[in-house]
């Protein structure tokens, strides 16, 4: 197969899209802007950077991500491989070493001999035979590209939880466990009784922000918002969200606390520390301030401050087929959160169908389109079902058609669920490749 395809973004998503092009005969050429052109969140030069956490979630198949993970292992995701050799302990999550996971795949890529890489930055929209895969962070002159050829796109905005070092940790405060001690005890937690809590909470919701100059019109997804947001929904708001102390006791005295702030490893060596759910828009001299009142964190070492981005997704709806190809197009592909998926594992997952179903597309193929009771099928279906009020979503059960049954037990029923949905996607990959034909 000599048929030359680009692919313009080299995160999770343009990193898969490429992957499959290339392990299916075709020629990639990879456009990714780094390291010529930083967008505002994105530091490392690597593929596939993990910007806001290095968590890909649960691990447990019964769960929305963890069937999710399972289907893109079945259809030889070069995320799910580089996760597996990446991988540092987080209880029942999959969480990676974030620089290890990306140089990984960097390594992948920029060794395939069907892949030629391009540090370049694309300003207009190809014709034909291209998987868009610019991310949230689309560059402001591709961007205008899309919004000029394609109306207003919408937009969100996003936000990422500030990294300490492990040794900063008081550990004769905080302690090592899981909720209700599931899996290993891998988070470190820093319990709070309700005089610290309050303290705490008066000094976030009161915190000054950095200005928000050109965010005027700030739409927050609830997956990932400014905890000093959520904070101001009501004193009670964080204590039921990223605090809650549920599943968790305070070896000091032997009670659950009143709430609790929990810390995830960074790094296999454990050197490094995120808190979890603190993405923020906090200045950083407040960060430091205000997260210092956590018990635990008085003398925390900040390696890594909150910051909050611009995220841009389509009107997929409107302009995307659940093939993710752009309507009424010559082979031009969308994929990753531009099109409305929501997380890591979400995006990757688009760029394979997008990957897959642009090399189906030249060879003159039906496009593959996956049972909706599989998470990647419902997710697909989902970016291109008519909504007056799209919003970026993330795998959940939600998305899946329900059992003819009614199971009272939600593990159970998650599970039957996740069952059902993976021998389907398995059903539907393997009659194509008795075909010859994926």
């Amino acid at each position: 197969m000599d048929k030359e395809v680009r692919v313009i973004g080299a995160g999770l998503a343009g990193s898969e899209a490429a992957w499959q092009l290339a392990n299916r005969g075709f020629k990639v050429t990879l456009y990714e802007m780094k390291p010529v052109k930083y967008s505002p969140a994105h530091k490392s030069p690597l593929f596939a950077e993990l910007v806001c956490s290095n968590s890909l979630k649960s691990a447990d198949t019964a769960s929305a991500c963890g069937m999710l993970k399972e289907e893109m292992r079945y259809m030889n995701s070069i995320t799910m491989e580089a996760a597996e050799k990446t991988r540092v302990a987080a209880g029942g999550a999959l969480a990676v070493n974030r620089d290890e996971f990306s140089l990984y795949i960097t390594e992948k890529l920029k060794n395939h001999p069907n892949i030629t890489i391009e540090e370049k930055e694309i300003t207009a929209i190809p014709d034909e035979n291209t998987v868009i895969a610019t991310g949230p962070l689309t560059s402001d002159n591709l961007a205008a590209a899309i919004q000029e050829r394609f109306g207003k796109s919408l937009s969100f905005y996003d936000a990422a939880a500030p990294i300490i070092t492990a040794e900063s940790i008081d550990m004769s405060v905080a302690f090592f466990a899981t909720r209700y001690d599931k899996g290993e005890a891998d988070y470190i937690n820093c319990p709070m009784n309700k005089e610290e809590y309050e303290l705490f909470y008066n000094e976030l919701v009161n915190a000054e922000t950095v200005p928000l100059k050109t965010f005027e019109d700030l739409t927050v997804y609830e997956g990932c918002m400014p905890v000093e947001v959520l904070a101001k929904r009501g004193i009670e708001s964080v204590r039921y969200g990223c605090m809650k102390p549920v599943g968790l006791t305070d070896p000091r005295t032997g009670r659950r606390p009143y709430a609790a702030v929990q810390l995830r490893k960074e790094n296999n060596e454990g050197t490094l520390y995120n808190i979890v759910g603190f993405q923020t828009n906090l200045k950083f001299p407040e960060q430091k301030r205000v997260f210092s009142l956590i018990p635990g964190l008085a003398n925390a070492e900040f390696m890594r401050y909150g910051v909050m981005h611009r995220n841009t997704f389509l009107n997929s709806p409107k302009l995307l087929l659940s093939s993710f190809k752009l309507k009424d197009s010559k082979g031009v592909y969308f994929a990753g959160q531009i099109t409305g998926v929501e997380g890591y594992v979400e995006s990757a997952a688009s760029g394979i169908i997008a990957g897959i179903n642009l090399a189906r597309e030249i060879r003159g193929l039906a496009p593959l389109i996956l049972p909706e009771t599989s998470m990647i099928g419902a997710l697909s279906a989902y970016i291109a079902t008519p909504n007056e009020n799209f919003q970026p979503m993330g795998s959940n059960m939600g998305i899946l058609p329900p059992l003819p049954e009614r199971i009272k037990d939600k593990k159970l029923r998650y599970k039957i669920i996740s069952e059902r949905g993976l021998a389907d996607l398995r059903q539907a990959l393997d009659s194509q490749l008795q075909k010859g034909q994926l």
